[in-house]
Parts: C-alpha cells; sequence; structure tokens
C-alpha cells in the first residue's frame, strides 16, 4: 500500500475528451476539488482482483473528476437542499477536505431524495426521487467502478441502461425469436417494481460479488435515505428510488438472477430493465412458462408480479417499448403502436397550442426536435404510409397556430397576398367567421402556406426524416 498526497499530478490531471465545452480554467479548479488530501491507493486497479479496494477506485480523483463531467451533462433539477448542477463545482472547492473525509471515515448521510410525479398514459403516476447533485456525484462514481464488475455477469438477453445496448437492440431480438416460430408471449409486468425491490435481498445479491463492506454500507445508505414529498419526511424501508444514476444499475442486479433462472430453464426471452417478455411456440406453453416461473419472481427475489397487467397473448396483441409486432412472410415485423401515436399527437398539440406563448422560431426548433427525436426512435417500424398522414395532421396544426397569430383581418389579408392568394379571395378568407381548424384544412390556406414553404422556412416531415 502507499500514501499519496493531494500535490501528487498523477491524481490530478484530468481527461479532457468527452467533456462539453468546459475551459482549461475550470478543469484546473475541479482537479484541485476532486483530489482527496489524503488517501489509501493500492497497486492493483483490475477490479477483478482488486474487490476490496472499491472506495479508494471510487474516490479517485480521476473517477471523481469524470463523475462529476457525466453530473454536469446529464444537468437536471436540484434536489430537498436547492442547489443546482452549476452550483457543484463551487460547493466541491469549498468543501471537498470534510466531504472526502465523511466518505473515508463511513460518517457520510445521503439527504433524503425529493419526490416527483410524473404522469403516465393510463392516467396514474410514476414516482420519480431526485437525490441532490452532492449525492447524485457520489452515486455516478459509485456507478462507474461497479458497472464494469456487473456487466460481465448480466444477461445477453438483457438491454436496458446497460452500456453498447438500447431499446433498439431488444425490439430486434424480439424479431428474431418471432421469426424462429415463437409466436406467444408471457408479458411479465412487475408492479411498481422499482418502489418494491426488496432491500435486504438487493444487499444479499450485492455482497455475494462486492466484498468491500465500506462500499455496501454506502449503497445501503443510499437506499435507506428517505423521501421528502410536500414538506413530509417519509422512510424508505424498501425500493430503489428512480432518478439517481445509482437506480438503473441497482434495478439490473436485481433482475439478473430472474434472467438466469429463466436461461437454465431454456427459455427465450428479452427484458429491458422492469420490461419483460418471455417467447413460447404455443400459448399453452407460454401459459405453462408463466405458471412455473411466477412462484420463482415471487418467492425467491420477493417481487410483486401484477396479475392483472401480466398476460399471456399472441405476439401482434402486445405492446412493447412503444412498438407493437406483427408476422409477414412468416417473418416478424414491428409497428409504431397507436399509443405511441396518440402521445405524439399530445405532444405536437402541446407545442403548437394557441396560447403556449411561444415564438415562431421557438415553436420552429422545439416541433423539430420532437419529430426528429420521435423518428430516431421509431425508424425500426413498418411506417411509411402512417407517417405520411401524421405529416398531414403536423402540417395542419402549423396552419392552424400561425392563423391564429394572424388574428386581425388586415394582417390575414396582407399575410395572404404576401403568399400568392389573389387580392379578392384573400381579403374573403380574411375575414371568414369559421374556426381555426377548419380553416387550417381549407384550400385556400393549404396553398398560401404549402409543403414546399414549411420546407424552405426549415420545418422537417416525420417521412422525410424516416427515408433518411
Amino acid at each position: 500500500m502507499k500514501v499519496t498526497e493531494s500535490g501528487n499530478s498523477k491524481h490530478r490531471q484530468l481527461r479532457l475528451e468527452d467533456y462539453l465545452q468546459r475551459v482549461s480554467a475550470e478543469q484546473r479548479e475541479y482537479a484541485e476539488v476532486c483530489a482527496p488530501a489524503k488517501m489509501t491507493e493500492t497497486d492493483s486497479t483490475n477490479t477483478n482482483e482488486q474487490m476490496e479496494g472499491l472506495l479508494e477506485q471510487i474516490l479517485s480523483a480521476e473517477n471523481l473528476n469524470q463523475a462529476y463531467k457525466q453530473v454536469k451533462r446529464n444537468k437536471g433539477a436540484g434536489g430537498i437542499d436547492g442547489m443546482q448542477v452549476d452550483e457543484l463545482l463551487p460547493f466541491l472547492k469549498d468543501h471537498k477536505n470534510e466531504l472526502l473525509q465523511s466518505l473515508w471515515d463511513g460518517k457520510y448521510h445521503p439527504k433524503p431524495v425529493r419526490r416527483v410525479e410524473i404522469p403516465k398514459e393510463n392516467g396514474k403516476t410514476r414516482k420519480l426521487g431526485i437525490p441532490t447533485v452532492v449525492d447524485r456525484l457520489i452515486q455516478q462514481a459509485i456507478t462507474q467502478v461497479l458497472s464494469p464488475i456487473f456487466e460481465k455477469q448480466f444477461s445477453d438477453n438483457s438491454f436496458g441502461f446497460r452500456p453498447h445496448r438500447s431499446a433498439h437492440d431488444a425490439l430486434q431480438k424480439c424479431q428474431i425469436h418471432i421469426t424462429e416460430g415463437y409466436k406467444y408471449v408471457v408479458d411479465m409486468d412487475l408492479e411498481k417494481y422499482f418502489d418494491t425491490v426488496n432491500q435486504s435481498k438487493l444487499i444479499q445479491m450485492l455482497s455475494e460479488t462486492i466484498r468491500d463492506g465500506r462500499v455496501i454500507s454506502l449503497i445501503h445508505k443510499f437506499l435507506r435515505a428517505g423521501v421528502m414529498a410536500d414538506g413530509l419526511f417519509e422512510e424508505s424501508p424498501e425500493g430503489v428510488p428512480q432518478g439517481g444514476p445509482l437506480s438503473p444499475l441497482l434495478g439490473n442486479i436485481m433482475l439478473n438472477e430472474c434472467d438466469h433462472e429463466l436461461e437454465k430453464r431454456g427459455h427465450r426471452f428479452v427484458r429491458y430493465a422492469d420490461d419483460m417478455m418471455i417467447f413460447c411456440k404455443s400459448k399453452k406453453a407460454a401459459q405453462r412458462t408463466l405458471d412455473h416461473i411466477l412462484p420463482f419472481i415471487e418467492g425467491k427475489l420477493l417481487l410483486k408480479v401484477n396479475r392483472e397487467k401480466t398476460k399471456v397473448a399472441h405476439v401482434r396483441y402486445v405492446k412493447y417499448l412503444g412498438y407493437s409486432f406483427y408476422i409477414y412472410r412468416g417473418e416478424g415485423r414491428l409497428r409504431i403502436h397507436p399509443k405511441s401515436i396518440q402521445k405524439l399527437k399530445d405532444k405536437v398539440r402541446e407545442v403548437t397550442g394557441r396560447s403556449n406563448g411561444m415564438g415562431i422560431e421557438e415553436r420552429r426548433i422545439k416541433l423539430n426536435q420532437v419529430v426528429r427525436g420521435w423518428t430516431n426512435y421509431f425508424k425500426l417500424a413498418d411506417a411509411k404510409t402512417l407517417l405520411k398522414n401524421v405529416d398531414e395532421w403536423l402540417r395542419s396544426r402549423i396552419r392552424m397556430v400561425t392563423w391564429k397569430r394572424w388574428k386581425k383581418v388586415r394582417t390575414r389579408f396582407e399575410n395572404l397576398k404576401k403568399t400568392g392568394i389573389a387580392r379578392e379571395q384573400a381579403w374573403m378568407w380574411a375575414n371568414t367567421r369559421k374556426g381555426y381548424w377548419r380553416t387550417a384544412h381549407s384550400p385556400i390556406l393549404t396553398k398560401a402556406l404549402s409543403n414546399e414553404r414549411f420546407k424552405r422556412i426549415g420545418y422537417l416531415s416525420f417521412s422525410e426524416c424516416y427515408s433518411a
């Protein structure tokens, strides 16, 4: 073992790659902030061999610097103390020694997470727990060290919140299973998964791999930190609060045992976080699989299965990660689920609302972000005709909000003339008493605000982004 002083340049040097526009002066400041005043370092940095020195790796200057950059990139709202991400660096400059010392001594106590409720499609809400930015920094540092260790243990059938894996990979794996004849699925729904994780079971799973008791203790403190909701403190005897960098990793660790049990039984399955589908060749086999796996999930993993939402069905009747499936000439294919279309339209209505206060340029930028992001996610689906119809609807929304913005008769008259509408027609339509949505579909406004004009202005279309 050797002791490294804070002046050692090895622990003060920053890696600049992948860091978003940080000036060199601030980089040097943070190098000094995160260099621990005194720390113990082992000669080995191999995570497979150095399982008892994980805290040293977590609190190393390089790892903390990288964690800070990631927290900075992720941005996000502050926790219960009100500190924002931009205030993290000044805080660390002033309090680095006491923060690190409390972590070394095992006396660090995370603050309760701030409860935020996000609306879900079914009208209910999803509870998120937003940690303070300091706690997010420490959680991120823990995640960066533990992820490579547990990544080697995770199943190839798990795709959520893992490096170099995405929802698209999960969907393509589903297509393979369907094409190979596995046309019935157990669509598994874990009831409030992150809120009902048994913490004792999770700590037991962590302890089987992590032999550094200091790290286990620190993770346990994060789990038991509690929640602040409407100004009142609530204990957290169970669950893993969603919203922190550590939660996705802990969620995967908890379900990893289920993955390996399914593999041991020879099942075809795909899991993305807590969304899991088990593929079978017949409805009878799928029902039998469900009956046999339920006791393991509820009895061994101590998780709750939502019996009402968990179902056995043909693949064409299930929704997975926003997509639906169909079979064409024996091949598993993807469609966009109707609920995903409805969700998109709700978002577009929000952006093109007549009273949302957005300016012309701001609305165009926001709409383009929606079009580009949504199309990139659903590019695996067969949706050429569908997106053509969505484009027509989107153009009508833009015409409607533009007509509303023109408001006065004189303004409408002048703008219609500028777009090439004859004076007499322009005056007639400028004085129309028809509603905004009906006017948006009129031949005059369709001609005045044509698709070509929208393209010249810079509006993107779903069809063009999909075909690109």
